[in-house]
């Protein structure tokens, strides 16, 4: 749900694409094959949604309809206002004459009502006012599938990110016309580990989506200037969000009690029944239409959403078609046209427009058009980094996983024994909040979309960072799924963060002896490479509770303690000469808010509060800190 989908709108209808990318696209004049109407859809409550919807202009058959439901703008208004140009997927649709449907969800731009945030589902209703979004998917398909005319009689929905989260309710309607859905990093669970909380911890930078997107709009606009963002006045995320200070000082200084989520967030800063109310993943259950849940290796926003709401479905609606595409992707960008690389990496192949033509629009037309060939068969379709390769397998996480532990281990080494000696042996750092570790060593105002693979050689030199690794490695190392992370530690605080990063970190001649291998641009600067493969954060004082951040005790200042956290799934390989390194800090700074090495409320944290403390991470045979990787045998 980043601010970059909030402003350009990742959506079916976008804009040209710029330079060589639109040169790619075949032109497609939607006006020459589509008219438009504009209709106010009633809801079983009598509140009206504002719907786009293009028609073919071809009535020689009927044709199927896919929509998207966006709290972003159905734009642009106005009956006789097209787009200037369709995205290569949606182009896709259109030349196989799809209708093509935009709504702006309840309360948002043009559509009546009251909007609110991840609204819950509500599973057993009682009467028209028991409205969800589910039902507002269910009412709106009954109605374009008995007043738009030639279509078949057949309904796919797809979106990213917030209107991911619409397409997965949408999978809930239980409508009968309804065959496919897309939920495409879909917001699943905000407080479980999607946009703004993980483990615990605030996204801070993230966090501000909501000063413009959560703004009260009074009453139904097509004016874009009322939702206008922040001006931050300079492309320095770190000294401005320091500059900022303690959480206390958001509403005064930005917000002024203008911001109704911001204010629940403040109100329920752990997990309770607020937030299980917003969580998608209970409700993933008796899906009636095929599913294709998407995500992107290497996106910080909504990576949990699609795995977790997949494997919540997997479970729970055994008799679902319910697919898994995991590509090396940041937020959304399956949906540019082509994908080759990330940052300074490059995949070797058009990773977007693969999954396009081969994974999405052969799936939605087999279950949309007639006598279509059934889409390739797959439980996941998975990419492989470090191999740069897909892979179409039979169950997610792989079977033949097999649990292997590396262990923090004396002189910086990370080990695959376990410590022996009986001896207290740790490593020490203080973390100070006034001087936090970045997440990036770039200098811009929120995350280059490569940061999630970006080079940590900068904070290895910090003295806030302990750094292990192994010796080079002999052959390559693939592991596949989750990582487990189990730390003993103390602080001399009585609060304290725990992010811990897992490193691929290249050959020092890697460019130049190896020709490229690995896929990987033949470029000098990647000699020495340290890759950000998965990293996380775990807030200490929700340990007792790590997967709902609830339960919270304070930590006894000094005193060895257990923490535990799971971390994304992975599936990478690092190749033989690379070496396993691990990161551990406290400050992850501005992505994660600081922690005042406190037991408070952070959100209620004074300027005064924060403070350096120091931690110890123990590596001694009854203290024994590790990784835990799945590994490929």
């Amino acid at each position: 749900m980043s601010r970059t989908f909030a402003a350009l709108c990742l959506s079916l209808l976008a804009l040209p694409l710029p330079g060589a990318l639109a040169a790619q696209q075949e032109p497609f004049d939607i006006r020459a094959h589509y008219t438009k109407q504009e209709v106010m859809i009633p809801m079983r409550d009598g509140v009206r949604l504002f719907t786009s919807i293009y028609v073919p202009k071809d009535t020689t058959e009927r044709h199927p309809f896919v929509m998207t439901r966006t709290p972003y703008s159905s734009g642009p208004y106005g009956a006789d206002a097209f787009p200037p140009g369709l995205d290569h997927i949606t182009l896709a649709y259109a030349k196989e004459n799809f209708i093509i449907v935009r709504q702006d969800v309840r309360g948002r731009w043009m559509s009546e009502g009251e909007f609110v945030d991840v609204r819950p589902v509500i599973e057993h209703k009682t009467s028209s006012k028991d409205i969800d979004e589910p039902s507002d998917t269910y009412d709106t398909i009954d109605w374009l599938i008995k007043n738009v005319p030639y279509n078949n009689g057949r309904v796919g929905v797809r979106g990213t990110s917030y209107p991911g989260f619409y397409a997965e309710m949408a999978a809930l309607s239980g409508h009968p016309a309804l065959k496919v859905a897309s939920p495409q990093a879909p917001v699943t669970e905000w407080m479980g580990g999607d946009d703004f909380f993980h483990n615990g911890a605030l996204l801070l930078a993230h966090s501000f989506f909501f000063y413009g997107f959560g703004r009260p709009r009074p009453q139904p606009t097509s004016d874009r200037r009322s939702a206008p963002g922040l001006d931050y006045g300079t492309p320095n995320g770190y000294a401005w969000y320091l500059k900022l200070g303690a959480l206390s000082n958001v509403n005064p200084r930005f917000y002024h009690d203008s911001v109704a989520f911001w204010d629940s967030i403040v109100a329920h800063p752990m997990w309770d029944a607020f937030w299980a109310a917003r969580s998608g993943r209970p409700h993933l259950h008796d899906i009636k239409p095929a599913v294709l849940w998407v995500g992107g290796w290497f996106d910080t926003e909504n990576l949990w959403g699609a795995l977790h709401a997949y494997a919540a479905a997997e479970k729970q609606s055994l008799g679902t078609e319910n697919r898994l595409v995991m590509g090396p992707w940041y937020h959304g960008q399956w949906n540019t046209p082509v994908g080759d690389s990330l940052g300074p990496m490059a995949w070797g192949m058009p990773t977007a427009q693969f999954y396009a033509d081969s994974i999405e629009v052969p799936f939605f037309n087999y279950y949309l058009l007639d006598n279509q060939p059934a889409p390739r068969q797959f439980e996941a379709a998975v990419f492989e980094t470090g191999r740069d390769v897909w892979h179409f397998v039979d169950v997610w996480p792989p079977a033949n996983a097999v649990p292997t532990s590396f262990y923090l281990a004396d002189s910086g080494r990370l080990a695959t024994a376990a410590p022996e000696s009986k001896a207290r042996a740790y490593d020490e750092y203080t973390s100070d909040p006034a001087k936090p570790v970045p997440y990036t060593d770039e200098i811009r105002q929120w995350y280059n979309p490569a940061f999630m693979l970006g080079d940590q050689r900068f904070a290895a030199r910090r003295p806030d960072v302990l750094v292990y690794q192994t010796a080079p490695l002999d052959s390559g190392l693939t592991v596949a799924g989750p990582i487990d992370v189990d730390l003993a530690v103390s602080t001399t605080g009585t609060d304290q963060d725990f992010i811990v990063k897992v490193v691929d970190v290249f050959p020092a001649d890697y460019g130049r002896s190896q020709g490229g291998a690995a896929g990987y641009r033949t470029n000098r600067a990647l000699g020495g490479y340290e890759m950000l493969v998965r990293g996380d954060v775990m807030r200490g004082k929700y340990r007792n509770d790590p997967e709902h951040a609830a339960h919270p005790e304070p930590f006894r200042p000094g005193v060895p303690t257990p923490v535990h956290f799971r971390m994304n799934d992975i599936y990478h390989t690092f190749r033989p000469g690379h070496r396993l390194m691990v990161q551990v800090q406290s400050t992850w700074f501005p992505m994660i808010d600081r922690n005042p090495g406190v037991f408070e409320n952070i959100f209620l944290a004074k300027d005064g509060d924060f403070r350096a403390t120091a931690q110890r991470v123990y590596r001694s045979a009854d203290l024994a800190s590790r990784i835990v990787l799945p590994v490929l045998r």
